[in-house]
This record gives C-alpha cells, sequence and structure tokens, in this order.
C-alpha cells in the first residue's frame, strides 16, 4: 500500500499519512494560532483590551450626559457640546483598536457609544422632506471682507425666502445688498451691522442691546422688528451673538455668554406671541451657553433636524448660525450654495401654529 504524505512524497507501511490542513495555510494564520483565543501571556479575548471598553463607555457617557460637564473653569461643557457630533467618530477608532486588540470586551462595550449616537443623532442622517409650510427664512453671516455682496445677494435671492436675516454688514457693501435685495424684498431695516429684509412690511423697528459690558460703545449687533404678514404681526429679531475664542486655558466664551443672558431677556419681555429670530448665535444649539435664548423659543426635535453645518464654509464642521421660533416651528433646516463669506447660508421652513380649523392663527 502506498499512501502519499502531506508534501507529496510517497509513504509506504500501514501508517496512514497525515492529512493535509489547508486552513493552516491560510496567511492570517501565522499572525495566530487561535487569534480570539488566548494569547502569550494567557488572557482570553475577554480579558484584553478593558481600557479600550472603559473609552467606550465615557464616550457613551459623554454622549448622553454632557451637560454634567463642568462649564466652570475653562468652560470645557460648552466645547465639548459645540462640537459634541463629532464625538461619534471615536467608536471607529476604538473599533479599529478593538479589532487590533483582538479584544471581544471591547467589541461589546462599543454597542453602548454606537446606539447612544444613532439615538442622538442618526434622525438627522435621514432625508427630510419639504411639508406644509407658511414661511421661509435664510439667515447668512455675509462677512465684512466679502468682495462680492451682489453676488452673495443674488445667490440668497434663489431660495425664494420670505425672510432674509444679514450679519456683518458693512457700510461700505450696504448699498449693494440694498440695491440687489430691493426688487423682491421691499422692507428692510438696519441696525449697525445686522440688517433684515422682508417681502412683508416692516414696523416698530427698535435696536435690541445685547452688547456685553466689556465691549466698547457703539458696537450693535441686534435689531427687533414685527413683520405684518397675512397671518398676523410676528415679532422677527436678528441677532449676532460675539465670537468665542479657543485657547490653552479652554473656551473663551464669556461675552458671547454675556450677550446671550440680554437676549434672553429681550424675547422674554416681547408682547406679541409669534417670534423669529435669526441671526450667527456663534454656538450650536446643545451648548448650554444659549440656554437663556432656546429656553425663551419653542423646543425644536433638533435629533430630526439636519446637522446642516454652516461654519467654516470651506470645511463645515458646525451650526452657529440658527433660527429659532416661538409658537412656530422651524423644519427642513438646511444650508445653501457658498457665497463669498466664511459661513454657509442657512434656510429654513416655518410653519405656523394652527387653529382649530387647521388654519394659521389670526391676531
Amino acid at each position: 500500500m502506498v499512501e502519499r504524505t502531506a508534501n507529496g512524497s510517497a509513504a509506504t507501511g500501514t501508517k496512514a499519512a497525515t492529512p493535509v490542513r489547508w486552513h493552516r495555510r491560510l496567511p492570517w494564520r501565522r499572525l495566530s494560532p487561535r487569534p480570539w483565543g488566548p494569547d502569550a501571556d494567557g488572557r482570553s479575548s475577554w480579558a484584553r483590551g478593558r481600557a479600550l471598553a472603559a473609552l467606550a463607555v465615557l464616550t457613551a457617557a459623554l454622549l448622553a450626559f454632557h451637560s454634567v460637564v463642568p462649564n466652570t473653569a475653562g468652560r470645557f461643557g460648552s466645547l465639548l457640546e459645540t462640537f459634541l457630533p463629532w464625538l461619534g467618530l471615536a467608536v471607529p477608532l476604538l473599533l479599529v483598536l478593538a479589532l487590533l486588540r483582538r479584544s471581544a470586551t471591547a467589541l461589546v462595550a462599543l454597542v453602548l457609544p454606537t446606539a447612544v449616537w444613532g439615538l442622538s443623532f442618526g434622525g438627522r442622517l435621514l432625508p427630510e422632506d419639504r411639508g406644509a409650510h407658511d414661511l421661509t427664512a435664510v439667515q447668512h453671516n455675509v462677512s465684512d471682507v466679502n468682495t462680492d455682496p451682489a453676488g452673495t445677494a443674488a445667490a440668497l435671492i434663489e431660495a425664494a425666502p420670505d425672510l432674509v436675516a444679514l450679519e456683518e454688514l458693512t457700510p461700505a457693501a450696504l448699498p449693494a445688498y440694498e440695491k440687489a435685495l430691493a426688487p423682491d424684498y421691499p422692507h428692510h431695516a438696519v441696525e449697525g451691522t445686522v440688517g433684515l429684509w422682508s417681502r412683508h412690511p416692516l414696523s416698530d423697528v427698535r435696536r435690541v442691546d445685547i452688547r456685553p459690558a466689556a465691549i466698547e460703545e457703539g458696537w450693535s449687533r441686534g435689531i427687533r422688528s414685527t413683520a405684518r404678514t397675512p397671518w398676523g404681526d410676528i415679532a422677527v429679531y436678528v441677532a449676532h451673538l460675539p465670537s468665542v475664542r479657543l485657547g490653552w486655558n479652554g473656551l473663551g466664551s464669556g461675552p458671547r455668554d454675556e450677550s446671550a443672558g440680554l437676549l434672553g431677556d429681550a424675547l422674554a419681555a416681547e408682547r406679541l406671541d409669534r417670534v423669529i429670530l435669526l441671526g450667527d448665535l456663534n454656538s450650536t444649539l446643545d451648548d448650554r451657553g444659549l440656554d437663556p435664548v432656546t429656553s425663551r423659543m419653542d423646543r425644536t426635535d433638533s435629533a430630526r433636524q439636519a446637522f446642516a453645518f454652516s461654519w467654516p464654509a470651506s470645511f463645515p464642521v458646525s451650526r452657529i448660525d440658527q433660527v429659532l421660533a416661538r409658537s412656530a416651528t422651524v423644519s427642513n433646516v438646511r444650508t445653501l450654495p457658498a457665497t463669498g463669506s466664511d459661513h454657509l447660508p442657512l434656510a429654513v421652513d416655518i410653519r405656523l401654529e394652527r387653529g382649530s380649523d387647521g388654519s394659521p392663527p389670526t391676531p
């Protein structure tokens, strides 16, 4: 009896040849005889990667309970909340490390931050149908170094909004915006560096003082007017809160937070039921620094709104341009094509609260 050995040579006798184990020849088998088995120190895949599992749990905790992060020294709570959706990038990074570490514990732990991120932000990835609405509004920080104000205005008109709010208007550029927008928006009001253009008549225009104490006199970035629409009067605010600075000691948002408090006081004192706020608020709606403002407006289902990152225009990572409303619903939040600004324009649809018969409320 002649048999063949594993290397193909002949063998004689009654002893059976060693069978060929084809799977042992696969390249990945050379890395470890048992990839998910015990390592050289005898630790199983459940004992490895506990530090990675802890980081996964920490990521989930920060996503779910970001409001408990202290905001005293350095305002690290606001810093985290400004870029909160991006914390989800820790998940694929930890996944790669868990696979390299061959840690079953870390892989199971990663289910937690994945689920929390999905519940918090997953809805923003779904397409949103443009349902019935009463008004369309555009908010845009046009930049005080924009070299093409006429082109910027033309781009905003393409969205066919009823209201257009602009910030960082300069005396030199203002005439160009007024000329370009006048045919479609015959009503407008400007205060300092902010302005509002409307298809509907504007009245009761006045400055809103949101100047922090540390900023010199003459700084004016808030305006309020009454838009007289077919559905009654609506108070429309335009605001540009101070910028924040990121440094070695954290987020410098003190002036922004102080200005947000002043704007919140103005909104609280507003007598009209229906209010629309448009502006560059220099933060996201997750940031607790805007609580004085957001607490005075209707809570929007931000988990269902698109990310619509508006800043910086070259590589948007955050939506710091906002449109909020009271006695109305903001929906279909979207950015428009880039202009000559470092911000992208933001467009939204607004549906006023309905009466018992389904019609928009009357004054």
